[in-house]
């Protein structure tokens, strides 16, 4: 594969903010999108060979092989294109974006790979181009890599779709209520102007709740001896260590019982086959409880709701959303939490305000 941008890429990201951005809120104004819920991929086509990028820079092609077919017949010979990979589900009229279906697209079987593709077929969702034909576009603006990206794309038809952008922030307003009836994830705020940083949060997302992508760590048994009781959440800092952050707890009986089965290949064992266990903090209401914990190889990644970071922990236990299959674990960091905007508890107090 002979391209002016080469597999792997990390993918350019975004930082949480609390409402849809200003007009001006980014270098040559505010380019928006709808923030699509799925895989983040960057496709890699030169002729007939197709790589379909993660996240995590780890290939997505032989889970999609549709999506290959796809890009082949859509996309131009040479090029690279910055997007998602999503799995539409329901009736005409009323579909929208089915995340289960996505993840279980996700496994090590050929023949379920291929079944899969039959059953729950996902689409390429194209917001940014990279490069076409010899042309590395990394370092133009994003407004002339929309341009090209609008030429190139031209007449395409699905499974390969071209997102909307609106330089409107009241439409963008609207996007944000409305599209989540589909499934969407909420907004994205680029700058007219911004080169393409792989890696780099230079991007603003606002989204329907915060959420964080944090790797488990451990897990406690639940004190009735079925299931898992808590699970152990881990965020690495900007030194590269993975640090514990907090737990998520709120499970019900059946889900508990599965998930034990699910971390069962990720628990961590030592030269013996026998279980690791890690030392955690002491209660400090119930001094004498214990507080260790299943270890687990950080190779698992999961999507959890959160309220807020207080320090270098969350401040309250976490809610479990879902597994996330498609990040690597190593990018999961303090970086991408929404952390509040400091205001003066006097203000609160008094009602006052500044001068």
């Amino acid at each position: 594969m002979r391209l002016p941008v080469s597999p792997p890429v990390s993918p350019m990201l975004a930082r949480s903010v609390p409402e849809v951005p200003a007009p001006d809120a980014l270098a040559g104004g505010v380019v928006y999108e709808p923030k699509w819920d799925g895989f983040r991929c960057i496709v890699f086509r030169d002729g007939d060979d197709v790589v379909l990028g993660s996240r995590g820079e780890k290939p997505l092609t032989r889970y999609f092989p549709e999506v290959v077919d796809a890009v082949r017949r859509e996309l131009p010979e040479r090029c690279v294109v910055d997007g998602e990979l999503v799995v539409r589900t329901g009736p005409a009229g009323a579909e929208r974006l089915d995340w289960e279906a996505l993840a279980q697209r996700i496994h090590p079987a050929a023949s379920r790979v291929d079944r899969l593709a039959r059953e729950s077929p996902a689409s390429f969702v194209a917001f940014d181009l990279l490069a076409l034909g010899d042309d590395d576009l990394t370092g133009r603006p994003f407004r002339e890599r929309r341009e090209r990206l609008e030429t190139a794309l031209a007449g395409v038809r699905a499974p390969v779709h071209l997102t909307q952008v609106t330089r409107d922030r009241d439409e963008a307003v609207r996007w944000f209520a409305d599209f989540e009836g589909a499934g969407l994830d909420g907004v994205v705020a680029k700058g007219a102007a911004s080169t393409y940083s792989p890696g780099k949060r230079t991007m603003l997302k606002v989204k329907h709740q915060r959420t964080a992508d944090v790797v488990a760590v451990g897990y406690r048994v639940h004190t009735s001896g079925r299931g898992l009781g808590s699970l152990l959440l881990g965020l690495y800092d900007a030194e590269g260590t993975l640090r514990q952050v907090g737990g998520a707890s709120a499970f019900t009986a059946a889900r508990r019982v599965q998930l034990l089965e699910e971390l069962e290949p990720f628990v961590l064992r030592d030269d013996r086959g026998e279980v690791v266990r890690g030392q955690g903090e002491p209660n400090r209401f119930t001094a004498r409880k214990d507080s260790s914990f299943v270890r687990l190889r950080p190779e698992l990644v999961a999507e959890v709701r959160y309220d807020q970071l207080e320090g270098h922990r969350l401040r309250h236990a976490a809610q479990f959303v879902r597994w996330r299959p498609d990040r690597d674990p190593r990018s999961c960091g303090y970086d991408q939490l929404d952390v509040p905007v400091a205001y003066d508890l006097e203000r609160v107090l008094t009602g006052t305000l500044p001068r």
